[in-house]
């Protein structure tokens, strides 16, 4: 361990670079309060990052080449500026404008983009960097920005502000040094904690007191853990150091919120990129939809395509050569250099040129399209009133959009409890006392079985043991209090004892860390023992009115690795007493007396009616015990090294041979339509684990306390044998943490076989890990199932980043899952739509997109293919470079992407139909590329049949109608097969539209007289920056012809009527379920089919009518 000396010696000097860790060569900093440094000579200040947050991703410089760095790293953009490189360096059939002007759109759209989205990250980071803030300095209280605090400033804070770094509490307005913080934006918890600060700082409440305080405080380096700070500081008082420890509960974080306390003095310890809140900011894994993974393959292929056509056709034009007539006919003479330049380049140079001919059968701009539909259509979610909660006003939320399909096709769902299916709010039900059962009736403790009536009403009737246990709940906790009284009376904030001078207990209210807590202590106070306050040293509570004062020795506080809490007492008579409070894994294993099986099998009930539950032990302490356990509490609080596990050992010692008082059992209310939503998903296909919703007709599994490898192996396959046998449709499986451990360490596939069988399983008491390794290991099974984990607090953080699909529920523990979080909702009832419905039609969008995109490139490039074998593989364009350039940008782009914001089913959310992305397999890949290759083959062959003998045009578009036998121009055959293509794909797509709106109209019809009237203007003006004109006129006596015309209209027609005919025979012969859905009005049939979306009552009734009908 370091000592003050040895840690300052070992310092090496860093220069602060914003955003950026130091490289700490110390395992502990030392932060001199008030940077009152030591004078002597070979000190050197230690130097920390400043206190500026960044969030942004570019700077000014930076931008420009890091964009185009991560643009670049894209397949598609990678290998179209190969190509535009290739276009620049040799003699290439088209313009590298044909490339480059794609290209640059694409690169230039997206730039835009994320240049808008980091100038707002830039916006949000200066309004924090420059929110004022006050810091004692030089005597005096100064104002400043929060970007210049420096470690070691003292800073001051008032209620209801955020602290603009990471502080150890010095002092506070209460004379104990005391305050209540709000944590909601760090790690989820909206109940109020208090933070203490060490008694020989809480005296400094002026700033003169705190300019005269000379301190030192020695902490680990910056931790992202938010739970965890090890540190300690020396006060030299009058030439003396005492030396104290610092702990969480000394801490107040970046973030969190003054409450209930009117100002607080720190010393800043971490600040900027070095706060833990900042540190939290870590990248998340960047998750990747299954759309995306498809779409890449598919480039894959279509990159072989292009690769093979290239080889194909340099093969077949050196065959073609190989006869000396065609080598070098008359009018194409080689010149000297090309009759003594290498084979190997020759053949390298015309692969390269026909790899740029055929390089549009790649779509640069699926990916800017995708994004963009990405993009706008999140704003569907956050504007559908649908998913709008009006008591919180809160709407949903889109934190990426990059994830928007996977909502359709998702699989396994994973679910949290607490403040997720329920309310979060917890109301006492029950308790077990001594191994009898209680409830609350009109505010008395009753035996369960009696009634009010029945007992004496005098206070009295409560037994010694019932007494006892109401103390140790009204006494085991971490509760504070507020009096809500007028300013002025009383005895003021400081004195939290002020109610016994004049304040009523009437106007008291309790604030918690936990709901549990506080629903606990409300329930004492109705039975007659109410915690009336605590002034960090001394707790009072009031038996019946008599008012009793416990001096508050050491809280043991709760983590979630020893799942309890614990307070050690000294009575009003003298004795040491430790009350335990914790899950029930956690305290009856460590108890040695009181009703201990009773009291489980209480327990045991109270879980299974949906309560959640406590058990509540005590321990009295003689003299010797109490001595040995100060001491090895005081060595553990003040270890710099290993203080965690030092403590951990410290309380192992402490809590054990304890005697069992009771349990109690608190409800947390369901949310609203919770049930209809599970039902919803299951009917979906959708399995819900995780989440302990169970229907009556369900065959419970359960797989509990079991203690070793091999009894976890036999239980397993006890319930798989009994999932087999059992003819029941229904099962559910409940399992405990310890269980589920052995599971997942040795027989993870017969545990995930077991899963996968039962329609419902709950996990009870898993630690954030654990509920991560279960999401990873239905993620990672041989099926690849898409996974989606939805919770509302700081432990389902885990779960949620691991999920394919994380959901964020805004509930009453505060932010740091929708922080974390790919989309958020208010309540858990909205999950059904947000998959249901806006997953359905998201999935179904983007895959016709995705094909529709190869679709078209297969119809625009295979005709410039089949046109080689007409030119003797010469790399003539078919297709004039303007042609070349605007067919993806402007032709073709806007009515997919109008179809894939606005296309939906009329019945939506037949979800079963789009499973396992269906809709963008390999057989629905090579069904749309076959069509484009059978579309493109009749434009070309069936212009060629129609044009070529009937009617002869010149290459200037003139007719012949001397000589019918010639053949018409290069550029009119083009223009012609680029016009019935342009027609025919915009149909296709207008074909495969269920829901149109005038949107969808003007685009698409909007689309082909664009390209009539781009065509006119373009080839009927004489342009001066054009080196050729070799479209003049051509589409002006191109449309003049009626034989045109006729060639248009029948090859249109050719294409789109076998296609139309397929779907028209396919829905009444073979009909997909959402076909079905649309045959009935109003109507959806559920069961192994369907789904619905409507309440279970009248779906049930429509499925009995269509069973009747049928």
């Amino acid at each position: 361990m370091c000592t003050s000396d040895e840690s300052e010696l070992a310092t090496v000097t860093w220069q602060s670079s914003s955003g950026f860790d130091p490289p700490h060569q110390s395992d502990t900093r030392t932060v001199y309060v008030a940077n009152r440094f030591p004078q002597h000579g070979h000190y050197i200040p230690q130097r920390f990052a400043d206190n500026r947050i960044i969030s942004s991703k570019y700077t000014v410089w930076n931008f420009v080449p890091k964009n185009l760095f991560e643009q670049f790293r894209r397949i598609a953009n990678f290998y179209f500026i190969i190509i535009f490189l290739v276009q620049l360096m040799i003699d290439t059939p088209t313009s590298p404008v044909t490339s480059g002007l794609p290209l640059f759109f694409v690169i230039t759209v997206t730039a835009i983009k994320q240049g808008y989205e980091d100038w707002l990250r830039h916006k949000a980071d200066n309004e924090v960097n420059g929110a004022p803030v006050f810091v004692v300095r030089s005597g005096s209280l100064v104002q400043t920005r929060s970007k210049n605090i420096r470690v070691g400033d003292i800073v001051r804070v008032a209620k209801d502000e955020t602290f603009p770094a990471d502080l150890v509490l010095l002092s506070s307005d209460r004379l104990e040094g005391t305050c209540h913080i709000t944590t909601a934006s760090l790690d989820g918890e909206t109940n109020l904690k208090t933070h203490f600060s060490v008694a020989e700082t809480s005296v400094c409440q002026s700033v003169s007191r705190l300019e005269a305080l000379q301190a030192v405080v020695e902490c680990q380096q910056p931790d992202p853990d938010l739970y965890r700070f090890v540190g300690r500081i020396t006060v030299t008082q009058q030439g003396e150091e005492i030396v104290r420890p610092l702990g969480p509960e000394n801490l107040l974080l970046r973030g969190a919120r003054l409450k209930n306390t009117k100002e607080i003095f720190g010393v800043a310890v971490y600040t900027g990129m070095e706060s833990k809140m900042a540190l939290n900011y870590k990248c998340k894994s960047q998750k990747r939809s299954a759309v995306e993974k498809s779409m890449n393959s598919f480039l894959i292929i279509y990159l072989c395509i292009l690769l093979f056509e290239a080889v194909l056709s340099t093969i077949l034009k050196y065959a073609w050569q190989a006869e000396t007539q065609w080598d070098e006919p008359f009018y194409n003479q080689k010149t000297e250099q090309e009759k003594n330049s290498s084979p190997i380049l020759k053949f390298i140079s015309d692969f390269l040129a026909f790899s740029v001919l055929y390089n549009y059968i790649i779509p640069i701009s699926l990916y800017v399209t995708v994004e963009m539909q990405k993009f706008l259509g999140s704003f569907f979610i956050g504007w559908d009133l649908d998913l709008y909660h009006e008591e919180s006003d809160q709407k949903a939320q889109v934190n990426t959009s990059d994830l928007n399909e996977e909502l359709g096709q998702v699989e396994y769902v994973f679910t949290d409890k607490t403040g997720t299916l329920t309310e979060n709010e917890m109301y006492f039900r029950e308790c077990s006392i001594n191994g009898v059962k209680y409830q609350e009736l009109n505010g008395k403790l009753v035996p369960e079985g009696m009634m009010d009536d029945s007992l004496d009403s005098s206070n009295a009737a409560l037994t010694g043991e019932e007494l006892l246990f109401l103390k140790a709940v009204s006494l085991c906790h971490t509760v504070q209090i507020s009096y809500d009284q007028p300013d002025g009376v009383g005895g003021g904030a400081g004195d939290p004892f002020s109610h016994t001078n004049g304040f009523s207990a009437n106007y008291m209210e309790y604030y918690a860390s936990s709901p549990d807590e506080k629903a606990l202590v409300e329930a004492t106070k109705r039975m007659g023992v109410a915690f009336t306050g605590s002034n960090g040293e001394t707790m009072e509570i009031k038996t019946f009115g008599k008012s009793e004062k416990y001096k508050l020795l050491h809280v043991l506080e709760f983590d979630a690795n020893r799942r309890r809490m614990s307070v050690i007492l000294e009575s009003p008579s003298g004795g040491k007493v430790l009350f335990t409070k914790g899950a029930e894994s956690a305290v009856l294993p460590f108890s040695t007396k009181g009703e201990i099986e009773k009291t489980r099998l209480h327990v045991d009930e109270f879980a299974l009616k949906g309560l959640r539950t406590l058990v509540v032990a005590c321990r009295h302490f003689s003299a010797e015990e109490y001595s040995e356990v100060e001491r090895q509490l005081s060595a553990a609080r003040t270890a710099l090294q290993q203080r965690e596990e030092r403590l951990q050992e410290a309380f192992a010692f402490i809590e054990r041979d304890l005697q069992l008082l009771g349990a109690t059992g608190v409800e947390d209310r369901l949310q609203d339509k919770v049930q209809e939503t599970i039902e919803a998903l299951r009917l979906a296909g959708i399995k819900v684990l995780s989440c302990g919703h169970f229907h009556r007709t369900m065959n419970i599994l359960e797989l509990l306390q079991q203690h070793t490898d091999n009894e976890c192996a036999e239980q397993l396959r006890l319930l798989a044998r009994r999932i087999k046998e059992d003819h029941v449709i229904q099962h559910g499986l409940v399992v405990d943490g310890a269980s589920l451990s052995l599971a997942l360490r040795e027989h993870e596939k017969l545990f995930m076989d077991v899963c996968k069988n039962c329609s419902a399983v709950l996990c009870c008491r898993m630690a954030p890990l654990q509920k991560a390794k279960v999401v990873h290991l239905f993620k990672t099974s041989p099926e690849k199932p898409i996974t989606l984990a939805i919770g509302d607090g700081a432990n389902d953080v885990s779960m949620i980043q691991e999920a394919h699909v994380g959901i964020g529920i805004m509930g009453k523990e505060g932010r740091q899952a929708v922080r974390n979080s790919d989309y958020a909702i208010a309540r858990f009832k909205f999950l059904s739509k947000l998959l249901l419905v806006h997953g359905h039609f998201y999935y179904i969008r983007i895959a016709h997109l995705v094909q529709y995109f190869f679709y078209k490139n297969v119809c625009f490039i295979t005709p410039q293919f089949l046109y080689q074998f007409f030119c003797l593989f010469s790399q003539q364009t078919l297709y004039d470079g303007a042609y070349l350039t605007l067919y993806n940008i402007f032709f073709t782009s806007l009515p997919i992407l109008v179809y894939s914001l606005f296309e939906q089913l009329t019945k939506p959310a037949l979800y079963r139909d789009i499973s396992g992305n269906s809709l963008l397999s390999f057989r629905t890949f090579l069904y749309w590329t076959l069509l484009g290759f059978c579309h493109a083959f009749i434009f070309f062959f069936g212009s060629y049949a129609l044009m070529g003998e009937d009617t002869s045009l010149m290459g200037n578009g003139q007719i012949l109608r001397a000589n019918r036998q010639l053949m018409f121009g290069n550029w009119t055959f083009g223009t012609l097969v680029y016009t019935v293509m342009v027609i025919t794909v915009t149909l296709q797509l207008a074909m495969e539209t269920h829901y149109w709106t005038w949107m969808n109209h003007f685009v698409t019809w909007g689309s082909i007289a664009f390209y009539f009237i781009f065509s006119l203007f373009y080839g009927g003006i004489i342009w001066p920056f054009v080196q050729t004109q070799d479209m003049y006129f051509v589409f002006v006596q191109l449309l003049s012809s009626g034989s045109a015309w006729f060639t248009i209209i029948i090859i249109i027609v050719t294409c789109l009527f076998p296609d139309m005919l397929k779907k028209v025979l396919y829905r009444h012969l073979h009909p997909t379920r959402t076909q079905k859905s649309q045959m009935y009005s109003n109507r959806v049939v559920i069961g192994d089919d369907f789904i619905a979306l409507q309440p279970l009552s009248r779906a049930k009734t429509q499925l009995g009518k269509i069973r009747a009908d049928s």
